[in-house]
């Protein structure tokens, strides 16, 4: 059962999985859905404070060393690509445009390209922390619905 919930933590802390695939998997290894969406919440939010203060910087670091510059202007091309979204709403309310980017659970959509795009267009820390976390929730809830349901259903 640990073993499980490290595995939990590890993929809600990982960048395009996130919980978006760690609450399914908590429901393929039978966990209980109330602590897996706490847990992953939780673990899906310890690594985007660093994300939000540190990765824009790492990212023009790498993106033209050899063999991590591939991967590092993806990830760089993600959050200018989500900072955009972001800064067509800043006006008519940034905080709900981010909530919502990191809270409909589509693919590259999440709390670290979120918390990047954040970071791009300058937005306040303890806004973009705040948004980032209420979609977290929502995004969550989404999943846990859809899994809870659709592998019960099976």
């Amino acid at each position: 059962m640990l073993k499980h919930y490290i595995r939990l933590i590890l993929l809600s802390m990982t960048p395009l999985i996130e919980l978006r695939g760690a609450i399914p998997y908590s429901q393929l290894v039978d966990l209980p859905i109330i602590k897996s969406y706490i847990v992953s919440i939780i673990a899906n939010m310890i690594p985007i404070p660093i994300v939000f203060l540190f990765a824009r910087h790492v990212l023009n670091w790498g993106k033209d060393k050899p063999i991590i510059g591939k991967f590092f202007h993806f990830c760089l091309e993600k959050g200018l690509g989500a900072g955009d979204k972001l800064t067509k709403n800043r006006k008519r309310g940034a905080f709900l445009a981010l909530m919502l980017f990191v809270g409909i659970p589509i693919p590259g959509t999440g709390a670290w390209s979120g918390a990047l795009g954040a970071s791009l267009i300058g937005m306040r820390f303890r806004d973009a922390m705040i948004s980032i976390f209420l979609g977290v929730i929502m995004a969550g809830i989404i999943m846990a619905t859809a899994s809870y349901y659709g592998f019960n259903l099976l």
